[in-house]
């Protein structure tokens, strides 16, 4: 298992390698061209800058989240070829710096969504909120105006470009199946997935998040069987997951550990984070302590050790801690994620100490 800890780049993240290196276990951050647009070649040199800058503090770049995904791949229009040639492109840049993971998702317009980005908890911190009453009644541009009052960073998945073609998008989508998202998707696989192995580089799936379809747009990556479906339509190891607790975890009917312990071998990435599902559906980021949330955080770290994972892992989402979302991207905080991987850590060394003594 190595740890990891997303870092969005010089320039654009206050929380600096410096940082970083001073948390306990961390080998390599997790990393992307943020200002490249979906569906551009990523240029060698800033590649290479970023791969500089990561040595410089004895990081590995290994995992890339996320080369992503044009919107006309999805959607299956004709100019999707030009796209994919692109990405093909970027793949074989990425193993030239020695790039093991490339995470990626296939959602419709909006990568991830949340009502609230700095709901109050009662231990006077604020974390990420899902109102599943306010996504049936509320408009998505009138979701994004609220949003974006409250942050001042880009988002990823809510990139200023994207977000400005919005109206453009939901037309586009209209009358879209799940199933014409199935078939896209394969479209897409058959195309990257023998470049991948040409270059040794695992492609990693996330999950839709969260995990059923909202504003009437499909979501297929949301639970065990299709995620099964998934790994069928190009049966390959180089095919596989980033396995997100939290956004499986949004529904209470995925059995998280459960599902690694099934799928473990297709798994090349892993979020650990944890979220508290309520009855009516809404759902808080919470710590990542079993008791704080709905998922069994011990579970899935046993799911993972007892299969001898050997791949990256990181802190995923996190409360906002001590007035740090003043300046913090949202979701991703220093302090929480900092004390996540101590708990993940800990979890895995007592683990490890178990099967040592056991011998």
């Amino acid at each position: 298992m190595k740890m990891t800890f997303r870092w969005y780049g010089l320039g654009n993240d206050d929380i600096t390698l410096d940082k970083i290196k001073q948390i306990p276990g961390v080998d390599g951050v997790v990393w992307a061209l943020h200002d490249i647009p979906a569906g551009v070649e990523w240029p060698m040199e800033r590649i290479e800058e970023v791969k500089a800058q990561a040595d410089e503090f004895g990081f590995n770049i290994d995992v890339v989240e996320s080369v992503n995904v044009h919107e006309d791949i999805k959607l299956g229009l004709k100019s999707r070829d030009k796209y994919i040639e692109n990405y093909k492109k970027t793949i074989e840049k990425l193993s030239k710096v020695g790039v093991k993971v490339i995470c990626y998702n296939f959602m419709p317009v909006f990568d991830w969504t949340r009502t609230d980005l700095y709901k109050n908890i009662s231990d006077g911190s604020n974390a990420l909120f899902f109102e599943k009453s306010k996504i049936s009644d509320i408009d998505p541009k009138e979701l994004i105006r609220k949003l974006a009052k409250d942050v001042t960073v880009t988002m990823p998945g809510w990139e200023p470009e994207r977000l400005e073609r919005i109206e453009e998008l939901f037309k586009a989508y209209e009358g879209f199946t799940a199933e014409n998202l199935w078939a896209n998707l394969k479209y897409f696989l058959e195309e990257i997935i023998p470049v991948a192995e040409k270059f040794d580089i695992k492609m990693a799936i996330h999950p839709d998040d969260p995990a059923f379809p909202i504003f009437g747009l499909p979501r297929i990556i949301i639970n065990r069987e299709n995620i099964k479906r998934f790994l069928n339509l190009v049966d390959s190891p180089y095919n596989g997951l980033t396995l997100c607790s939290g956004s499986l975890g949004s529904v209470l009917s995925n059995d998280i550990p459960s599902i690694i312990r099934e799928f473990h071998d297709r798994i090349h990435f892993a979020h650990i984070r944890n979220v508290k599902v309520y009855e009516n559906g809404d759902f808080i980021e919470t710590s990542h302590r079993a008791c704080d949330g709905s998922v069994d955080i011990v579970d899935v770290m046993k799911a993972y050790h007892e299969n001898g994972f050997a791949g990256y892992i990181r802190p995923d989402h996190g409360r906002h801690l001590w007035g740090e979302e003043k300046t913090c991207r949202p979701g991703y905080g220093l302090y929480d994620r900092a004390l996540g991987i101590m708990y993940l850590l800990g979890i895995w060394d007592t683990l490890e100490s178990q099967k040592t003594n056991k011998i």
